[in-house]
């Protein structure tokens, strides 16, 4: 399994998110992101109790990853749209894609914003869901 560091977040999902997704709502700096939200993001996935996996394989560690980017918050602005070029970006490093289209995606992550965080294991499973149904294996080869 590949996991995310903090200059990868800056250097792809940062920027491809402020590139190909700032619509008429900048993304502000990377530099003005909230100090240890992001690398508590990061590290969710590899969490650990009693020695086993909180979230095993990479679906489950997605579905965190995605969720707690949108709900903790850890930039200023931007968060849903940071969030699905980090789960791309996650998925991509792992030999998926997601085959699904953009506005869904964007609303599905809109969806989870407004989810209320007393159903966070629900919300985990629908994103999980999501996940299992849309994504494909990437021929990383060529």
């Amino acid at each position: 399994m590949k996991y995310l560091s903090v200059s990868e977040i800056e250097y792809v999902a940062h920027t491809l998110a402020k590139e190909l997704m700032s619509w008429n709502e900048p993304i502000p700096d990377f530099q003005s992101r909230y100090p240890n939200k992001l690398e508590a993001c990061l590290a969710a996935p590899r969490q650990t109790f009693d020695k086993k996996q909180l979230y095993p394989r990479i679906y489950r560690k997605g579905s965190i990853l995605f969720y707690l980017i949108i709900k903790d918050h850890p930039f200023q602005n931007g968060n849903k749209r940071i969030a699905i070029m980090t789960l791309l970006y996650f998925l991509h490093k792992n030999g998926k894609w997601l085959k699904i289209d953009n506005q869904q995606l964007y609303n599905f992550a809109k969806w989870i914003a407004a989810s209320d965080p007393a159903v966070k294991e629900q919300v985990l499973g629908a994103i999980y869901e999501i996940l299992r149904k849309y994504s494909i294996n990437q021929n990383l080869s060529s």
